[in-house]
């Protein structure tokens, strides 16, 4: 089974998946500026939020090679401010902060330039290898939740190139292949920029995994009509009380399974949850440009001057989250649960 790889770190180099340009062509990018790396997570080159954090802590592995210092300290301070300058590439995905803030601790209590320069390199393969040991975690305690011929819904994309390997939400769809287990997945197109349409349903077809496209629109009647089991979707950021933020239409996605009678699912790492955040009305929602609404392949196809609104995540309440699928199993969505994660 093929299962893609987004980030690459090689000779002092990062080897990007740039996720732009599926499902048409696959290219990698290589990355030797801590710029060129701000320039990817912006862009999108690089998406999925562990994928992000990821990239991110090679992106700082960057900037202590490549840093030219006469002591450490001289060195300490221009990585951390490369550090605080990838920080502010994208607000809502909180594993960026939560891998950043990993790499800054390695950084501050670094005592050589050679130890500062090998810790930090060492540090960010060890947040790839543990991302992608938590994603196959997460896929065995997801896949105890379907049977065998379930058809299963999902949006944005939660899988192998979001991530190290395996995925959140898409985890348990590798694993089922592995186990001869049949699930049919059916796939949101997801607004904006067609993330589940371009990057979910490539890579599942690359695993060999059953898989259906609709457009987001389609979500209802679908659940209705082809007998959806179960509804998983990944996070970018988790509050204290169970509040996902996850791409556009989660939230739309959550309501109707409530109305339908169907289990709702988020799949994601700790290192999503973000206990200082309470609730959703505290994540920061990234709104893009309006570009991405009113063009098609650069062809105009909305009235000049439309004003336009174009908020890239949306949170499903913790009210609407049937469980939360987390490397140390499945919890309910709410606070006493989630601190007890970190306990």
């Amino acid at each position: 089974m093929n299962i893609p790889q987004s980030v690459k770190w090689e000779n002092g180099t990062i080897q990007l998946l740039d996720q732009r340009k599926l499902p048409h062509v696959t290219e990698y990018l290589t990355l030797e500026t801590v710029s060129s790396v701000f320039d990817a997570i912006k862009s999108l080159a690089v998406r999925g939020a562990p994928a992000i954090g990821i990239t991110a802590a090679f992106g700082v592995a960057l900037s202590a090679l490549k840093t030219p210092a006469e002591n450490v300290q001289d060195l300490k301070e221009q990585v951390l401010i490369d550090s605080g300058y990838l920080s502010q590439s994208r607000p809502t995905a909180v594993n960026l902060f939560w891998a950043l803030n990993r790499i800054n601790e390695v950084v501050t209590r670094s005592t050589t330039i050679e130890s500062l320069r090998e810790d930090v390199v060492a540090e960010a393969l060890k947040i790839q290898a543990e991302d992608e040991a938590v994603g196959r975690l997460i896929g065995e305690h997801a896949l105890q939740l379907f049977q065998d011929g379930d058809r299963v819904m999902t949006i944005c994309n939660a899988g192998s190139i979001a991530t190290a390997k395996y995925g959140t939400a898409l985890a348990p769809f590798f694993l089922a292949k592995e186990h001869g287990i049949n699930l049919s997945v059916f796939a949101c197109e997801t607004r904006p920029v067609f993330q589940g349409a371009r990057l979910t349903t490539w890579e599942l077809i690359q695993a060999g995994i059953d898989v259906t496209l609709i457009t987001d629109s389609m979500a209802a009647h679908t659940m209705k009509t082809k007998k959806i089991s179960a509804v998983i979707t990944g996070a970018d950021r988790i509050a204290a009380n169970g509040d996902s933020a996850n791409k556009i239409g989660t939230f739309g996605l959550a309501v109707l399974a409530k109305s339908f009678g169907i289990p709702f699912y988020i799949a994601a790492p700790l290192s999503t949850f973000d206990l200082a955040t309470p609730n959703g009305e505290a994540i920061p929602i990234e709104e893009r440009d309006p570009s991405e609404i009113t063009h098609v392949n650069g062809l105009n196809i909305a009235p000049d001057g439309i004003r336009v609104f174009n908020p890239a995540f949306d949170v499903a309440p913790a009210h609407l989250i049937t469980g939360i699928v987390t490397e140390k199993g499945v919890i309910k969505p709410n606070e006493q649960a989630i601190a007890a994660l970190f306990q």
